[in-house]
């Protein structure tokens, strides 16, 4: 049972979103809260597999809490809630360490959807906003807000991991990396694992940054030594 968080300062996008997910017998709502300061405090009592973060809120928003939740629970996934006009907030909460972006009033096939995804791994975009995401990925590769990483870490890669990267760099599920490398999903896990504590990354998503802003999704790699 996936256990969830909602996060919105409007009461009826919180009591609609309950009703959703309570429908699905894989899920258990454990809070509904209005705004970043409650989201922290929530946690402390009962923590969250998945959190729906809406992105404005009051006293805290949901970029700031974001960060704060990945910073101290790294293991908590956040699912942002946004819309079309959210760019600022978009570009923060990738930065911070978001898996999931959707729009308000995505379908309930589409919300099931991310919320598994996520909680297996992967990271889901709502296709809608995926166009405005990847700029903001282009945006940040020319930005300051680079991802560090020692370089040394980065020479021992095998052909494998760095195909493992570059999927990653372009979105794909471990499901979806696993079918198209021709591995399990385990192996995938695995070498995910391996590749975030080589660079000491906090999670794939920044994992994706870094692929993208050093242009790993851009080479070949059939070169590359296993």
């Amino acid at each position: 049972m996936i256990k969830i968080m909602i996060a919105d300062d409007q009461q009826l996008i919180r009591n609609s979103l309950k009703i959703i997910l309570d429908a699905n017998p894989n899920f258990k709502v454990i809070s509904t809260v209005s705004n970043g300061q409650e989201v922290l405090d929530s946690i402390k009592k009962e923590k969250p597999d998945i959190i729906l973060m809406d992105i404005r809120m009051p006293k805290m928003d949901g970029t700031v809490c974001t960060k704060y939740v990945k910073e101290k629970y790294p293991d908590i996934k956040v699912i942002v809630l946004t819309t079309f006009d959210d760019d600022d907030f978009i570009f923060s909460a990738l930065k911070y360490g978001a898996s999931g972006y959707l729009l308000k009033g995505v379908s309930t096939k589409e919300l099931y959807k991310a919320i598994n995804t996520v909680e297996h791994g992967g990271a889901m975009i709502n296709p809608n906003i995926a166009e405005k995401v990847f700029k903001l990925f282009s945006k940040m590769a020319q930005s300051n807000y680079a991802i560090q990483v020692n370089d040394k870490n980065t020479k021992n890669f095998s052909k494998h991991e760095w195909e493992v990267i570059q999927q990653v760099g372009f979105g794909l599920s471990n499901k979806e990396i696993a079918a198209k490398l021709f591995l399990s999903e385990g192996t995938v896990r695995n070498y995910i694992s391996k590749i975030l504590d080589k660079l000491q990354l906090r999670d794939r998503t920044q994992l994706a940054i870094w692929a993208v802003q050093t242009g790993v999704t851009s080479e070949s790699f059939g070169d590359k030594d296993d």
